[in-house]
């Protein structure tokens, strides 16, 4: 897996998740990744779940959050924690910007 020091955000392009998400990986190798997720309003993060075990920080806008059937409603600063294969997903309400971490790192993110 690449291993860079530095990443520079505006030597990143968005790639297209759906209409209305988009992604930059950021700084990863194999034990850990760092993911931008830009949503646009009503922008949604499907129902999921993976092996990883992921931290989110909402570094920008309003999302309802599900964790496991568990839904609560985020702002910018808040967090959210999901466990390894805990069905997850979110659906923006005022547009922003997720900072999600994986470990290990999100190979399929890759292909």
């Amino acid at each position: 897996m690449k291993k860079k020091i530095y990443q520079m955000d505006n030597e990143i392009a968005w790639e297209k998740v759906t209409d209305k998400v988009y992604r930059k990986i950021m700084a990863y190798d194999e034990n850990i990744m760092m993911v931008k997720v830009r949503f646009e309003k009503g922008g949604v993060g499907d129902l999921h779940k993976h092996p990883h075990v992921q931290t989110t920080l909402v570094e920008k806008g309003v999302f309802e959050v599900n964790i496991g059937g568990d839904k609560k409603i985020l702002n910018a600063g808040d967090t959210f924690f999901v466990p390894s294969d805990t069905e997850h997903g979110v659906v923006n309400i005022e547009e922003g910007i997720l900072i999600d971490v994986f470990s290990p790192a999100r190979e399929d993110f890759l292909k």
